[in-house]
This record gives C-alpha cells, structure tokens and sequence, in this order.
C-alpha cells in the first residue's frame, strides 16, 4: 500500500509530499532496494529496518532518519510488517529545515528534537491511525517551516532544475536564480552536500526512470533527445551508473512485475 499527501501551501518550498507505505514481509527477512532519484526523505518507520552497508553487514537504523541523495541503489532489509511515513524533501532544503550541516547522500543518521514524534506516532499507529499520524508529522514541519528562513536563491535554482527535469546547464540555473555561477555552487554544495550538476544528473535520471515504469516500451532514442543526452548510448551510461543496470534490463524487468501481479511504486 502507498499513498501520497500534498504538502501545505506553506511547506511547497521545502517539502514535495508526504507518503505513506506498508509493505508486508512475512516471517523471513527480505531484501529491498531504493533507487537514486532527486529528492532527500525523511523516514519515520515502524517495524523493523537495517540498511546493508557496504561490506555486507546490516546496520540497524533508527526512527526518523534521512534517505538523502543516492549515487546508486541502496539495500535495505527487513521482516514481517513495515510501515513508513515519508517527508519528501527537496535536498537543497531539508538539512537546512532541520538545522542540521549537509550530508555526504546516502542515509544520514542525526540527533534532533524530531525524533521526539517517534513515541506518538508510534502509539498512533499502532492504533490504525494514519491520518493522525499524517496530521502530527505536518503540524510539526509547518512549526518548524515557520522558525526556518529559506534561501530563496536555493528555491529559485530548485525550481529551475525540477522544471527542466534537469537538462538545464549549470549557467541557466544561475541565471534564474539570479545569481553567478560561482555563488550558485557555493551555496548549493552548502545546503545540499552536491553540486548542481549532480542533482541535475539524478533529477534527469528520475525522469528516464519513471518513464520506463509506466511504458517499458517508450523509445531510447527518443527519450535521450528528449531529455538532452547526446545520444542512446549516453543516456544508458548514465542509467547504469545510478540503477546498476541498463534500461533494456531495467524495462524487462518491469514487465516481469507486471506479469506476476506484483506492486511497485516509482516516485512521482
């Protein structure tokens, strides 16, 4: 089950959405992984939840913690019911909105008076009480958005690189945000931990990836003209470099998910 929740009017600087899921494991641990993709979560979660690290091994996380930008899949295990409450973040807001320094991407373990939700939330949904759930998480975020002065060059440049679905150059970027070059880098790198041409990468990636979701079909060429990649061979490069695979593989699976009735989310 996965629902999406649009942010008040004045939380759309900062925060995309908020999203429930639950996903039902069983009784043996099962793997799952998130893909890359241009947002930063905030991830409430109730149940149990570890991240396999690099060399293998389960790290246990605790609740909340940031999904920040990733270069390549993550891994993630966990058993018997899972449920999720996601902040969809922009990542050149949400370090910023908690007062926390930037991340490297990745998931982000911090300490921060949001963690103190966990216990209600937790009593809430043990309850069955979603909207309440949903309902706290908000209030709290638009307190928090209220104490908070967001760049408003950041949200410029933002809103330039989400629009353009992240062909634009780095110099437009700037110049809608109506600032140089020089500075929009600086503060970005600052606020997000990346550069404007990652983010712009991943954002493009995003949308190549969504695309092959909803029609595995969709053609290659005609996407990688679409979205400013020099060429098919390009584009598929660049897939592989963020998912693992390449789209062929990628849309060929999807069709496998299809077929055997199974539920998938990509983000909107």
């Amino acid at each position: 089950m996965h629902q999406e929740f649009e942010s008040p009017e004045a939380l759309r600087d900062t925060i995309k959405c908020f999203w429930y899921e639950r996903r039902d494991f069983g009784d043996q641990e099962s793997e799952f992984e998130v893909a890359p993709d241009g947002y930063a979560e905030i991830i409430f979660y109730f149940g149990t939840l570890s991240r396999i690290a690099h060399d293998g091994l389960p790290q246990y996380l605790p609740s909340p913690f940031i999904m920040g930008l990733l270069n390549r899949p993550a891994v993630f295990r966990s058993k018997n019911r899972l449920e999720i409450i996601g902040v969809r973040c922009f990542p050149w807001t949400v370090f910023d909105l908690l007062g926390l320094p930037s991340g490297p991407g990745g998931v982000y373990l911090f300490e921060h008076p949001v963690a103190n939700l966990q216990p209600l939330l937790h009593s809430l949904m043990n309850a069955g009480r979603i909207h309440d759930v949903l309902t706290a998480v908000k209030q709290y975020f638009l307190h928090v958005r209220s104490q908070v002065a967001i760049d408003s060059m950041l949200f410029k440049a933002g809103h330039a690189i989400r629009e353009a679905n992240g062909t634009i150059p780095v110099s437009q970027v700037a110049a809608a945000a109506h600032t140089t070059t020089r500075t929009l880098e600086r503060k970005f790198k600052h606020s997000s931990g990346f550069t404007v041409k990652n983010v712009s990468g991943l954002t493009r990636f995003e949308q190549v990836r969504n695309q092959l979701w909803l029609d595995p079909d969709s053609n290659l060429v005609g996407l990688a003209h679409e979205l400013g990649y020099t060429d098919q061979a390009h584009l598929s490069r660049e897939f592989k470099r963020y998912s693992g695979t390449t789209p062929a593989a990628f849309a060929r699976k999807r069709k496998q998910v299809v077929n055997n009735d199974f539920v998938a989310f990509v983000q909107a």
